[in-house]
């Protein structure tokens, strides 16, 4: 099964007053995502596996997507980048069952349930792609996230003390999540992806 068998895009969502477009990323949207990465607290960088603020690995990005290895779904409003969902797998033979996924929302737009709609996006194209655990990483003191992710059905399996470490040189503890798809898969056919979710 194709991602685009799950999900069509462009495809347009109400999120709280504002109106979101849902849509793959590709090459032209290389200065928005360093525009909306540049705008975001360092905190939420300290979970990424690579600085997005910075051009190389904006192009790094965009060559996996290009490879097949990430698909990034952006919600786009009045022009402007305001969050991604991101499934990577991993390119090894003995791990290809695993994908990470990485969700991030402008400030402006938390707490309007958009983590929400971008993690169940980018859900259904693991589904797609066959991926049978997906894994989520965040810095421990992000409960707002922790709590959707758990919410979402993601439960901890690792805790890495002193993981990464912040410009001003404080250490921060490493949470990884994880979901077992096959437990939710039946729930998606039965009932569709948000109804799988609880939604």
């Amino acid at each position: 099964m194709t991602t685009e068998a799950v999900r069509t895009y462009p495809d347009t969502r109400k999120v709280g007053t504002r109106t979101i477009t849902l849509r793959y990323m590709d090459a032209g949207d290389k200065p928005a995502m360093l525009a909306f990465a540049r705008a975001l607290p360092e905190h939420d960088l300290l979970f990424l596996r690579r600085d997005i603020t910075q051009e190389p690995a904006v192009d790094s990005w965009l060559r996996d997507i290009e490879a097949g290895l990430i698909t990034t779904v952006l919600a786009i409003s009045d022009g402007e980048i305001v969050g991604y969902g991101t499934i990577h797998r991993n390119d090894l033979r003995w791990s290809a069952h695993v994908a990470e996924l990485r969700v991030m929302v402008a400030e402006s737009m938390r707490g309007k349930g958009l983590g929400r709609i971008l993690t169940q996006e980018a859900f259904a194209i693991a589904l797609a792609s066959g991926i049978e655990k997906i894994e989520a990483r965040m810095t421990l003191d992000q409960k707002g996230a922790i709590s959707t992710f758990e919410g979402l059905g993601f439960r901890p399996e690792a805790l890495l003390r002193d993981q990464v470490k912040d410009r001003e040189g404080n250490k921060h503890d490493m949470l990884i999540l994880t979901h077992e798809v096959a437990r939710f898969e039946s729930a998606m056919h039965a009932y569709g992806v948000a109804e799988a979710f609880g939604a």
